[in-house]
Protein backbone atom coordinates (compact mmCIF):
# COMPACT_ATOMS: atom_id res chain seq x y z
CA UNK A 1 0.00 0.00 0.00
CA UNK A 2 1.38 3.37 -1.05
CA UNK A 3 0.07 6.92 -0.76
CA UNK A 4 -1.29 7.03 -4.31
CA UNK A 5 -3.29 3.87 -3.61
CA UNK A 6 -5.33 5.78 -1.01
CA UNK A 7 -6.92 8.18 -3.48
CA UNK A 8 -7.36 5.34 -5.95
CA UNK A 9 -9.34 3.39 -3.36
CA UNK A 10 -11.57 6.41 -2.70
CA UNK A 11 -12.22 6.88 -6.41
CA UNK A 12 -13.18 3.21 -6.77
CA UNK A 13 -15.34 3.24 -3.67
CA UNK A 14 -13.15 0.66 -1.91
CA UNK A 15 -13.16 0.93 1.87
CA UNK A 16 -9.78 1.33 3.56
CA UNK A 17 -8.79 -0.35 6.82
CA UNK A 18 -6.47 1.01 9.50
CA UNK A 19 -5.50 -0.44 12.87
CA UNK A 20 -3.04 0.77 15.46
CA UNK A 21 0.16 -1.16 16.09
CA UNK A 22 3.00 -0.50 18.50
CA UNK A 23 5.37 -3.47 18.17
CA UNK A 24 6.77 -5.84 15.57
CA UNK A 25 4.85 -8.96 16.65
CA UNK A 26 1.44 -7.31 16.41
CA UNK A 27 2.37 -5.39 13.26
CA UNK A 28 3.37 -8.61 11.49
CA UNK A 29 0.04 -10.26 12.32
CA UNK A 30 -2.10 -7.28 11.31
CA UNK A 31 -0.06 -6.73 8.15
CA UNK A 32 -0.43 -10.39 7.11
CA UNK A 33 -4.19 -10.10 7.69
CA UNK A 34 -4.38 -7.53 4.89
CA UNK A 35 -4.78 -4.34 6.90
CA UNK A 36 -4.21 -1.37 4.58
CA UNK A 37 -2.63 1.01 7.11
CA UNK A 38 -0.92 0.54 10.45
CA UNK A 39 -1.11 3.58 12.70
CA UNK A 40 1.66 3.92 15.25
CA UNK A 41 -0.60 6.05 17.38
CA UNK A 42 0.26 8.15 20.38
CA UNK A 43 -2.39 5.94 21.97
CA UNK A 44 0.80 4.02 22.70
CA UNK A 45 0.74 5.97 25.95
CA UNK A 46 -2.60 4.60 27.11
CA UNK A 47 -2.30 1.11 25.62
CA UNK A 48 1.33 0.14 26.15
CA UNK A 49 2.96 2.57 28.59
CA UNK A 50 0.30 2.92 31.27
CA UNK A 51 -0.22 6.68 30.90
CA UNK A 52 -3.67 8.12 31.58
CA UNK A 53 -3.66 10.07 28.30
CA UNK A 54 -1.61 10.59 25.16
CA UNK A 55 -0.12 13.81 26.48
CA UNK A 56 3.05 12.38 28.13
CA UNK A 57 4.14 10.43 25.02
CA UNK A 58 7.52 11.59 23.75
CA UNK A 59 9.01 11.64 20.29
CA UNK A 60 11.71 9.21 21.45
CA UNK A 61 9.00 6.72 22.45
CA UNK A 62 7.28 7.15 19.10
CA UNK A 63 10.57 6.59 17.28
CA UNK A 64 11.09 3.22 19.02
CA UNK A 65 7.53 2.07 18.31
CA UNK A 66 7.64 3.26 14.69
CA UNK A 67 10.91 1.45 14.03
CA UNK A 68 9.43 -1.73 15.47
CA UNK A 69 6.26 -1.60 13.38
CA UNK A 70 8.04 -0.58 10.19
CA UNK A 71 10.48 -3.46 10.54
CA UNK A 72 7.61 -5.96 10.44
CA UNK A 73 5.22 -4.44 7.90
CA UNK A 74 5.65 -5.58 4.30
CA UNK A 75 2.33 -4.48 2.81
CA UNK A 76 0.62 -1.88 4.98
CA UNK A 77 1.25 1.86 4.88
CA UNK A 78 2.87 2.79 8.21
CA UNK A 79 1.55 6.09 9.62
CA UNK A 80 3.19 7.52 12.75
CA UNK A 81 1.69 10.11 15.07
CA UNK A 82 3.52 13.30 15.89
CA UNK A 83 3.07 13.44 19.68
CA UNK A 84 2.03 16.47 21.70
CA UNK A 85 4.64 19.22 21.82
CA UNK A 86 6.57 18.13 18.73
CA UNK A 87 4.89 20.25 16.04
CA UNK A 88 2.73 22.97 17.61
CA UNK A 89 5.53 25.57 17.60
CA UNK A 90 5.41 25.72 13.81
CA UNK A 91 6.30 24.07 10.52
CA UNK A 92 10.03 23.89 11.15
CA UNK A 93 9.59 22.04 14.44
CA UNK A 94 7.12 19.70 12.74
CA UNK A 95 9.59 19.02 9.91
CA UNK A 96 12.37 18.09 12.33
CA UNK A 97 10.05 15.81 14.29
CA UNK A 98 8.55 14.18 11.21
CA UNK A 99 11.98 13.57 9.71
CA UNK A 100 12.93 11.44 12.73
CA UNK A 101 9.89 9.22 12.25
CA UNK A 102 10.44 8.92 8.51
CA UNK A 103 14.07 7.93 9.02
CA UNK A 104 13.05 4.88 11.05
CA UNK A 105 10.53 3.65 8.52
CA UNK A 106 7.29 5.63 8.67
CA UNK A 107 5.58 6.12 5.31
CA UNK A 108 3.55 9.09 6.56
CA UNK A 109 2.97 11.11 9.72
CA UNK A 110 -0.26 12.18 11.38
CA UNK A 111 -0.95 15.42 13.21
CA UNK A 112 -4.00 16.94 14.85
CA UNK A 113 -5.75 20.18 13.98
CA UNK A 114 -7.36 22.01 11.08
CA UNK A 115 -6.74 25.34 9.42
CA UNK A 116 -4.01 26.41 11.89
CA UNK A 117 -2.02 23.37 10.74
CA UNK A 118 -2.40 23.97 7.00
CA UNK A 119 0.96 25.73 6.67
CA UNK A 120 2.66 22.88 8.49
CA UNK A 121 0.97 20.28 6.28
CA UNK A 122 2.11 22.16 3.19
CA UNK A 123 5.73 22.40 4.33
CA UNK A 124 5.88 18.70 5.17
CA UNK A 125 4.21 17.76 1.89
CA UNK A 126 6.59 19.98 -0.07
CA UNK A 127 9.45 18.24 1.75
CA UNK A 128 8.20 14.87 0.53
CA UNK A 129 6.59 13.77 3.80
CA UNK A 130 3.01 12.53 3.39
CA UNK A 131 0.69 13.88 6.08
CA UNK A 132 -2.54 12.45 7.48
CA UNK A 133 -4.74 15.02 9.19
CA UNK A 134 -6.89 14.45 12.27
CA UNK A 135 -10.11 16.37 12.95
CA UNK A 136 -13.09 16.14 15.28
CA UNK A 137 -12.17 14.92 18.72
CA UNK A 138 -8.43 15.38 18.93
CA UNK A 139 -6.99 13.64 22.02
CA UNK A 140 -4.03 16.00 22.36
CA UNK A 141 -6.55 18.84 22.84
CA UNK A 142 -8.72 16.98 25.34
CA UNK A 143 -8.26 19.67 27.99
CA UNK A 144 -9.31 22.46 25.63
CA UNK A 145 -12.27 20.43 24.33
CA UNK A 146 -13.54 19.80 27.84
CA UNK A 147 -13.22 16.02 27.79
CA UNK A 148 -14.12 13.18 25.47
CA UNK A 149 -16.97 14.79 23.57
CA UNK A 150 -18.46 14.40 20.10
CA UNK A 151 -17.40 17.28 17.86
CA UNK A 152 -19.27 18.90 14.97
CA UNK A 153 -22.71 19.29 16.49
CA UNK A 154 -24.47 22.49 15.47
CA UNK A 155 -24.28 24.36 12.17
CA UNK A 156 -21.31 26.55 13.07
CA UNK A 157 -19.26 23.60 14.30
CA UNK A 158 -20.12 21.61 11.19
CA UNK A 159 -19.06 24.41 8.87
CA UNK A 160 -15.82 24.84 10.81
CA UNK A 161 -15.00 21.13 10.49
CA UNK A 162 -15.72 21.21 6.77
CA UNK A 163 -13.49 24.26 6.32
CA UNK A 164 -10.73 22.54 8.30
CA UNK A 165 -10.94 19.41 6.15
CA UNK A 166 -10.85 21.38 2.90
CA UNK A 167 -7.86 23.38 4.16
CA UNK A 168 -5.92 20.23 5.05
CA UNK A 169 -6.67 18.63 1.69
CA UNK A 170 -5.70 21.81 -0.17
CA UNK A 171 -2.43 21.92 1.80
CA UNK A 172 -1.53 18.41 0.63
CA UNK A 173 -2.84 15.99 3.27
CA UNK A 174 -3.12 12.47 1.84
CA UNK A 175 -5.95 11.42 4.18
CA UNK A 176 -7.94 12.79 7.11
CA UNK A 177 -8.99 10.95 10.26
CA UNK A 178 -12.41 12.02 11.57
CA UNK A 179 -12.90 11.09 15.22
CA UNK A 180 -16.19 11.24 17.14
CA UNK A 181 -18.01 13.24 14.50
CA UNK A 182 -21.74 12.82 13.78
CA UNK A 183 -22.19 10.41 10.88
CA UNK A 184 -24.02 12.89 8.58
CA UNK A 185 -21.29 15.48 9.12
CA UNK A 186 -18.54 12.96 8.37
CA UNK A 187 -20.35 11.89 5.21
CA UNK A 188 -20.60 15.49 4.06
CA UNK A 189 -16.89 16.04 4.64
CA UNK A 190 -16.09 12.79 2.84
CA UNK A 191 -17.98 13.96 -0.22
CA UNK A 192 -16.38 17.40 -0.13
CA UNK A 193 -12.68 16.46 -0.06
CA UNK A 194 -10.70 14.57 -2.72
CA UNK A 195 -8.65 12.57 -0.20
CA UNK A 196 -9.86 9.61 1.86
CA UNK A 197 -11.48 10.14 5.23
CA UNK A 198 -10.80 7.53 7.91
CA UNK A 199 -13.49 7.36 10.54
CA UNK A 200 -13.39 6.42 14.20
CA UNK A 201 -16.76 6.99 15.75
CA UNK A 202 -17.79 8.86 12.59
CA UNK A 203 -20.21 6.48 10.91
CA UNK A 204 -20.06 4.31 7.83
CA UNK A 205 -19.95 7.14 5.31
CA UNK A 206 -16.19 7.63 5.62
CA UNK A 207 -13.81 6.14 3.07
CA UNK A 208 -12.26 3.88 5.71
CA UNK A 209 -12.20 3.03 9.39
CA UNK A 210 -9.58 2.91 12.15
CA UNK A 211 -9.66 1.30 15.59
CA UNK A 212 -7.17 0.79 18.38
CA UNK A 213 -6.22 -2.84 17.91
CA UNK A 214 -6.58 -3.80 21.57
CA UNK A 215 -10.16 -2.50 21.54
CA UNK A 216 -10.94 -4.28 18.27
CA UNK A 217 -9.51 -7.60 19.49
CA UNK A 218 -11.13 -7.60 22.93
CA UNK A 219 -8.05 -6.96 25.04
CA UNK A 220 -9.66 -4.37 27.33
CA UNK A 221 -12.40 -4.42 29.96
CA UNK A 222 -14.03 -1.26 28.58
CA UNK A 223 -14.34 0.06 25.06
CA UNK A 224 -15.85 3.26 23.63
CA UNK A 225 -19.35 3.12 22.16
CA UNK A 226 -18.02 3.25 18.60
CA UNK A 227 -15.91 0.10 18.99
CA UNK A 228 -16.99 -3.37 17.88
CA UNK A 229 -15.02 -6.29 19.33
CA UNK A 230 -14.01 -8.69 16.59
CA UNK A 231 -12.32 -11.16 18.91
CA UNK A 232 -11.62 -12.08 22.53
CA UNK A 233 -7.84 -12.07 22.50
CA UNK A 234 -7.66 -10.87 26.10
CA UNK A 235 -9.72 -13.82 27.29
CA UNK A 236 -7.63 -16.25 25.22
CA UNK A 237 -4.39 -14.83 26.62
CA UNK A 238 -5.74 -15.02 30.16
CA UNK A 239 -6.65 -18.68 29.66
CA UNK A 240 -3.28 -19.47 28.08
CA UNK A 241 -1.47 -17.91 31.05
CA UNK A 242 -3.62 -19.87 33.48
CA UNK A 243 -2.91 -23.11 31.62
CA UNK A 244 0.83 -22.37 31.61
CA UNK A 245 0.87 -21.61 35.33
CA UNK A 246 -1.00 -24.82 36.10
CA UNK A 247 1.31 -26.93 33.90
CA UNK A 248 4.42 -25.56 35.60
CA UNK A 249 2.96 -26.01 39.06
CA UNK A 250 1.82 -29.61 38.50
CA UNK A 251 5.10 -30.58 36.83
CA UNK A 252 3.66 -31.44 33.42
CA UNK A 253 5.70 -28.66 31.75
CA UNK A 254 8.33 -29.04 30.58
CA UNK A 255 7.82 -32.63 29.52
CA UNK A 256 10.02 -34.94 27.42
CA UNK A 257 9.07 -33.12 24.22
CA UNK A 258 10.36 -29.81 25.62
CA UNK A 259 13.53 -31.22 27.21
CA UNK A 260 16.98 -32.17 25.89
CA UNK A 261 18.69 -35.53 26.35
CA UNK A 262 22.24 -35.80 27.64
Amino acid sequence: MRVHHLVGAKERGEKLTMLTAYDAVTARILDAAGTDMLLVGDSLGNVMLGYDSTMPVTLDEMVVATRSVASAATRALVVADLPFGTYEAGPEQALASAARLMRVGANAVKLEGGRPRAQTVKLLSDAGIPVVGHLGFTPQSVNKLGGFRVQGRGEDAQEALLADAVALADAGAVAIVLEMVPAPVASRITQAVPVPTIGIGAGAGCDGQVLVWTDMAGMTDWTPRFVRRFGQVGQALHQAAQDYNAAVQDGSFPGPAESFEA
